[in-house]
Parts: structure tokens; sequence; C-alpha cells
């Protein structure tokens, strides 16, 4: 019973198995990322940069069909110039770089969805901004986890940068010259990943596999190091999860992959010992008795 419910599906066909090891990739490379974007109170950006990605891979799309490497490099192109104009607009006027990347995402958003709409069907639609992970084929195994590996070198090179920047951004900038370097390197690295995310969860979900594991495991560790083995642990457990329950109740893949990484997150909200609410109610008690 057991074995037929949790281990057949992946053994019996290809499809889950190629499924099972995109998220993996997914969840090594991605989650840190959603980590650092958690500390650095940056989690909104994320949703942000993962609609961004959206017209330069609706343009890969117009020009090449579903062609992986055309929606990819359309994808980072995009991605980065949201980043960078964003990161222009608030250092050269009064708007914040939140604000501006508000507005950049919205201006996104419409115009993937138009871009796309003027070619494609709805599948085709359902596609850019839902993902296709069951459909994961060998060339897109290789990017994600190309993509995996490039960020952890990357996040080990720049990890003490990384979390001195988000302990005391002014400091860094006071003895370093690389708080620029660090900050935009980041923010390729965001780009990178929801680019890569992108290809298996689609434009609205990619970002979900970086930020609620994340959030979840802030109530399970408080060391960084241990923030991002246990978040990184959650995103495995949340997408073998997320595509059995697609597997036996013929659900959306990655949706149900989102949801049960939000389950997570409830349930580490709820029971969690670092600063979970029954924890939270606990010490409450303790400090009135």
């Amino acid at each position: 019973m057991i074995w037929e419910a949790l281990v057949e599906p992946f053994s019996a066909y290809g499809f889950m198995r190629r499924a099972l090891m995109g998220c993996v990739a997914i969840s090594v490379g991605a989650t840190p990322i959603g980590v650092f974007l958690m500390l650095r109170r940056m989690s909104l950006t994320g949703d942000a940069m993962a609609h961004a990605i959206l017209p330069g891979a609706a343009v890969g799309y117009l020009v090449s069909g579903l062609s992986l490497g055309a929606m990819t490099i359309g994808g980072l192109i995009a991605g980065m110039t949201v980043a960078l104009l964003a990161g222009v607009v608030s250092r050269t006027t009064a708007l914040k770089e939140d604000a501006s990347l508000a507005a950049f995402y919205l201006i996104s958003l419409a115009a993937g969805v138009v871009i796309v709409s003027t070619k494609g069907s709805n599948v085709d639609l359902m596609h850019v901004l839902f993902g296709t992970v069951l459909a994961l084929d060998d060339a897109a195994l290789i990017l994600l986890c190309g993509i995996a590996s490039l960020t952890t070198f990357a996040l080990a090179l720049l990890y003490r940068l990384l979390v001195l920047e988000c302990a005391d951004p002014q400091f860094l900038r006071s003895v370093s010259g690389l708080s620029a370097v660090t900050h935009f390197s980041f923010l390729a690295l965001v780009v990178m990943n929801l680019v890569g995310g992108f290809h298996a969860l689609g434009t609205l979900m990619a970002v979900g596999i970086m930020i609620l594991p994340a959030a979840a495991a802030r109530f399970w560790a408080a060391g960084i190091g241990a923030l991002i083995a246990v978040a990184i642990l959650v995103a495995l457990l949340s997408s073998m999860s997320g595509l059995l329950l697609s597997y036996h109740f013929s659900l959306p893949s990655g949706p149900a992959i989102i949801l049960m990484a939000g389950l997570a997150y409830g349930v580490s909200l709820v029971v969690g010992p670092a600063g979970g609410l029954a924890a939270q109610i606990l010490v409450r008690r303790r400090s009135q008795a």
C-alpha cells in the first residue's frame, strides 16, 4: 500500500522521475535565494521579479514557440532589464525601489499576457503562467541543474557578504566597495532562478517555491545556515507530496506543489518552536505564572 502510494508513481513513470528531479534542482537552487529574500525583507520583490520575466518569455514564445532556449533568454533579458530599471529609478527619483518594482511588475504582467494572446491559445497561456512540471524534458533538466549548480557556487562565494548585508547593509557600504556588486549579483541570481522555475512551475508559481519554504523554515530555525537547510527540506517534501497529490487526484502539478508548501507554512506557523503561535502562547503562560 505504501509502496503503491509513495514510490510506484516515480518508479513506473519516467515523466514523474523527471518532474521530481526538476523539483529537486529548483529546491536546491531557488530556496536558499528565498531565504535571503526573506531576511532582506524582499519577499514581494521576488514576486514582482517573477512577473517581470513574463514579457521576455512571451517574446521568445512569439518568435520560436515553446522553445526552451528562446524563452529562457527572453526571460533573463526581461528580468535583468526590470531589475536594473527599478534600481535606476529608485536611485535617481523620489520613488522607492518597491514602488518602482510594483509599477514595472504590473506593466510586465499585462504586456506578457497580451503578447502570448496575440499568437497562442489559452493552453499556451496556461503553460506560460502555470508551467508544465510533468512535461520536463532532458534539455529542461540540464538547464535547471545548471542553474542550481551555478547558484550554489555563487552563494558560496557571496555568502558572507550577503549575510552582512542582511544584518547591516549600511555597515557593508561603509567598509567595502562590494555592496553594489553583491546587491546586483543577488538580483541576477533571483532572476536566473525564477527563469529556471518558470519552465517547471510557470511565472505565477515559480516564486512560491522560493518564499513559502523559507517562511516555513523561519519557525524552526534561527541561524542562516539552519534556515537554508530546513527550507530546502521543506521544498523537497512539498515537491514530492505535491507531485503525488497531482498523480493520485489528477490535480495540476504546479499549484499542488505550492499548496503543499503553503500547508507546510501553515503547520509551521502554528507548531513551529521558533516563534510559532503555540510556542508564543506557552511563553506567555509561563511569564504569567
